[in-house]
């Protein structure tokens, strides 16, 4: 296994007497697709909180390329390399897919961008946003404002954004939330081209589309893992499928 990219030691979050995250210890080697299921209320977002910096940790540490960034915020750890989508789509509507994805750029480049200009005239912007979009299937509706996209294309649009920033570790919360079944095929076709990209780690409940990307997958239940291994280990595990009885088909 190639060294870890991402390390989870001990994470610990509650609210009050709630404990939601409860000693979690990870490692996600880079160049791995890495997928975390259980049940509703498990604390998997919590925990993508916890990773991504949107929520501090009650104890524990969070390793990421060698570095522990337990202390830092969100957007300092997003300039060392974590990229994050949530479960509800969160684009510019009244701005173009290409505007999307060139704010991104420019946050990352720190170069200027007039919102209200015309886009074409920021080539040091578009073009990489363009190489985005085409990579996530939607440089033919990179001139459609973003509200007019649809649920799918949204999802790929936030991905579009998500690579802009250039991430070593791209965090998803459920990226195949309210997707139809064309729309989700197409998504998961796009994260199949982004593994050779970058790390990634997933929530996801379509058990089908996690046994197909997943390099391995972590179970979470009440707050604490109970398995990680490779698709295969996890399908067969007594302990995971008795969490997910008359909840997910495993089989």
């Amino acid at each position: 296994m190639t060294k870890p990219l991402l390390e989870l030691r001990n994470l610990r979050k509650n609210y009050g007497a709630l404990i939601v995250t409860d000693d979690v210890s990870l490692s996600v080697p880079e160049g791995e697709v890495h997928a975390i299921i259980g049940p509703n209320g498990a604390g998997k977002t919590t925990l993508i909180h916890q990773i991504s910096g949107l929520a501090p940790s009650g104890s524990g540490q969070v390793l990421f390329d060698g570095q522990d960034i337990t202390g830092l915020r969100l957007h300092e750890r997003a300039r060392r390399g974590l990229a994050r989508s949530f479960q509800i789509t969160s684009v510019l509507p009244g701005f173009s897919a290409l505007e999307n994805v060139a704010l991104a750029v420019q946050a990352r480049s720190g170069s200027s961008y007039r919102l209200f200009g015309n886009a074409a005239r920021e080539p040091d912007l578009n073009g990489p946003a363009m190489e985005c979009l085409n990579l996530v299937g939607l440089g033919s509706r990179s001139h459609v404002l973003a509200g007019l996209l649809s649920h799918g294309e949204k999802r790929q649009l936030e991905l579009a954004i998500a690579l802009a920033t250039e991430p070593k570790l791209l965090l998803l919360d459920e990226p195949l939330a309210g997707t139809g079944h064309e729309e989700s095929r197409r998504v998961v076709e796009v994260l199949r081209r982004l593994r050779s990209r970058t790390t990634i780690l997933l929530i996801e409940h379509d058990m089908e589309a996690v046994f197909s990307l997943a390099d391995r997958i972590s179970v979470l239940v009440y707050g604490r893992l109970i398995a990680t291994g490779t698709p295969e280990q996890i399908r067969h595990n007594p302990e995971v499928r008795a969490a997910y009885l008359g909840e997910e088909e495993m089989a």
